[in-house]
């Protein structure tokens, strides 16, 4: 099983990582785990009747995983536009405060046995670039104290895309305990042939393979 706490990371956007982290959450809670979600900064999101940004994300991990863990304590930074934090943030206001990322993890984790963290976008997103502060996803990583999960497309394309995120982590001393594919096939050679050579280029083992419309996830 995967670390108590873990961040998960993806090549990119929309390769699934909420989508994941719901499942990785369902299974922990499913076995009687006490586990919580957490995502820094969120983005896309919609307004309710009353004008409030709805975190989508988060409200989409309650619905799969069962949880009954409030949406305020799942994210505390929402923006309505469905760009990357650092820009929505300049248009929106509200910019992440590092301190305060940490301080409502630390939070989770008095409370909750394990913690699924989830960034934004792909290892290399921005979450604040102002005159004040610079803070890219590797900073709350490492403030977190984390080691991450990556999901990765099973199809064209991922060998680039994994070992490319795998050298940056390890060039940023980040840990990189395992691979998930998505959208992934049984008997697809491509998708089994990606797989293998991810293993080989990042000395990481894919340790699930999930497969569209998975209900439940298994992980090595």
């Amino acid at each position: 099983m995967i670390n108590k706490y873990i961040f998960i990371t993806g090549t990119g956007t929309d390769v699934g990582k909420t989508f994941i982290a719901a499942l990785i959450l369902k299974n922990l809670i499913d076995n009687g785990v006490n586990a919580a979600y957490f995502k820094a900064a969120m983005s896309g999101n919609s307004r309710d009747e009353n004008k409030n940004l709805i975190p989508g994300d988060a409200l989409y991990v309650k619905k799969i995983s069962g949880s009954s863990q409030s949406l305020e304590s799942m994210c505390p930074y929402v923006y309505e536009r469905a760009y990357s934090p650092h820009l929505a943030a300049k248009i929106e206001g509200d910019p992440v405060d590092l301190d305060l990322v940490v301080e409502k993890f630390r939070e989770l984790k008095k409370i909750y046995d394990c913690v699924i963290v989830e960034g934004s976008g792909g290892i290399l997103c921005p979450i604040r670039f102002d005159e004040n502060k610079k803070i890219w996803l590797k900073d709350i990583i490492k403030a977190l104290g984390l080691s991450c999960v990556l999901v990765a497309d099973a199809g064209l394309g991922t060998i680039n895309t994994v070992g490319l995120t795998a050298e940056y982590m390890k060039a940023n001393e980040i840990s990189l305990d395992g691979i998930i594919f998505n959208h992934f096939k049984n008997g697809n050679i491509l998708h089994e042939d990606n797989l293998k050579m991810c293993e080989c280029f990042t000395g990481s083992k894919v340790i699930a393979c999930v497969h569209d419309n998975d209900k439940e996830i298994i992980i090595k």
